[in-house]
C-alpha cells in the first residue's frame, strides 16, 4: 500500500475550512443592500451598516447628495434612497415610494474670520440671509456689528460659500432662510438646488469645508457633526424666541421634542424655526425612501431588517455622531406603516 504525503499548505487549508464550516451558512444567507443620497445622514448610515453586519445585512451606502438619492431610488437603481428634503406627496405616489425619517440633526453656519473662534460671532436669521444673498457684502456692515457689540469684526468682504450639487442640506438651509427673510425668499427661494445671487459653489460638505478653511472672510453651511469633527468655527444663531443659542445635541433635541409627528404628512414633520428659548432654529429630520412595490422582495425584506436593527440598536451610534434619535413611538408607527408589513 502506498501512502501520499499531504503538503503542509493543503493541510492548513483543510484545517481552516473545518474551523469556518459552522459560519458558512450565516455568510451564505447574508443579504447585501445598497443605499445612496444624503451626505448629512451618511455618517450614521455607515455606523448602522457596521453594526448590522452582525444581523446578516451588509450595506453599501454612497453619500452623493439628496437629489441623487431621490432619483436613484425612483429609478430602482438602489434599494433605498436618502434625502434631507422630504419628497413631495405627488412624486411619492407616482414613484411608488414609502418615506420615513430616521434621525434628526442640525445645519450650522460656519466661518473663517481672523480672531473669531467657535460660538463667538452672533447672527440673526435675517442677517444670515443677507450674508448669503449678497445684501451684506462686508463683515463690518452695521447690521452685523449691531448683533456683536464689543467684537472686533474684520475689515473683509463677505465670501459666502454654498453647495454646488443638489443637496438636502441646501433645501433645509434655504427653507429656513426663506422663512425668516422675505427678501431671500424672493431672490433665491428654497430648494435642493437654487440660483444663488451671490457667493461661490462647492460640492458636498467636504467641498464647503475645504473652501471655508482656505478662504479668509468666508461663511458657509454644513451639517453639525462635520463642523464639529473638522473644528470649523460655528456661529451663535438667534432663534424664534430671540435667544442666541449654540448648535448641539441639546438645542437639536429641544427642536425635535416640539415636532408634531402625529399630524405630519408622510412623516415629514416641520422642525424649522421652532419656538423655545433653548431651540436651535435650523433642525430637520432626514428621510429614507423605499419602494412600496419592490420587484425583489428578498432585498426589500433585508432593507426593512436593516432599519429594524438600526431603530432597535442604533441610538448610541447616532448620539455619538451628534444626531437625535427618533421617539420610540414614532419608530413603531414607521414599522407599522411599512409597505407589506413584515
Amino acid at each position: 500500500m502506498r501512502y501520499h504525503r499531504r503538503s503542509p499548505l493543503r493541510a492548513s487549508v483543510l484545517y481552516l475550512a473545518g474551523l469556518l464550516c459552522p459560519f458558512l451558512p450565516a455568510v451564505a444567507g447574508a443579504a447585501e443592500i445598497t443605499g445612496a443620497g444624503s451626505s448629512f445622514a451618511g455618517p450614521v448610515y455607515q455606523a448602522w451598516g457596521d453594526g448590522a453586519k452582525a444581523a446578516g445585512v451588509f450595506l453599501n451606502y454612497q453619500s452623493i447628495g439628496s437629489s441623487a438619492g431621490q432619483n436613484l431610488v425612483a429609478a430602482r437603481t438602489v434599494d433605498f434612497g436618502a434625502s434631507d428634503a422630504p419628497m413631495k406627496p405627488e412624486r411619492l405616489a407616482a414613484s411608488h415610494l414609502f418615506q420615513f425619517p430616521t434621525v434628526t440633526g442640525g445645519i450650522v453656519p460656519v466661518v473663517n474670520l481672523p480672531g473669531i473662534g467657535n460660538n463667538t460671532l452672533r447672527l440673526s436669521g435675517p442677517v444670515l440671509a443677507a450674508l448669503f444673498d449678497g445684501r451684506i457684502s462686508s463683515w463690518r456692515d452695521p447690521r452685523v456689528a449691531a448683533l456683536n457689540p464689543g467684537l472686533e469684526l474684520p475689515d473683509l468682504p463677505v465670501a459666502s460659500v454654498h453647495r454646488a450639487d443638489g443637496s438636502g442640506t441646501t433645501f433645509v438651509f434655504t427653507s429656513y432662510l426663506s422663512r425668516v427673510s422675505p427678501e431671500f425668499r424672493d431672490a433665491v427661494g428654497a430648494a435642493s438646488s437654487v440660483a444663488w445671487s451671490a457667493g461661490a459653489g462647492a460640492r458636498g460638505n467636504d467641498g464647503i469645508g475645504a473652501t471655508i478653511r482656505t478662504t479668509v472672510g468666508s461663511i458657509g453651511y454644513v451639517e453639525y457633526s462635520y463642523a464639529l469633527n473638522n473644528a470649523i468655527p460655528m456661529v451663535l444663531l438667534q432663534n424664534h424666541d430671540g435667544a442666541f443659542v449654540a448648535a448641539g445635541s441639546a438645542s437639536f433635541s429641544a427642536a425635535a421634542a416640539r415636532a408634531d409627528w402625529a399630524h405630519a404628512s408622510h412623516f415629514a414633520a416641520d422642525l424649522l424655526d421652532s419656538s423655545g428659548q433653548d431651540v436651535w432654529p435650523v433642525v430637520s429630520a432626514t428621510f429614507v425612501l423605499v419602494p412600496d412595490n419592490p420587484a425583489d422582495t428578498e432585498r426589500a425584506a433585508a432593507v426593512r431588517k436593516f432599519f429594524e436593527y438600526a431603530f432597535a440598536n442604533g441610538d448610541k451610534a447616532a448620539v455619538r455622531l451628534s444626531y437625535i434619535p427618533l421617539p420610540e413611538g414614532l419608530r413603531r408607527d414607521i414599522l407599522a406603516a411599512w409597505p407589506g408589513g413584515r
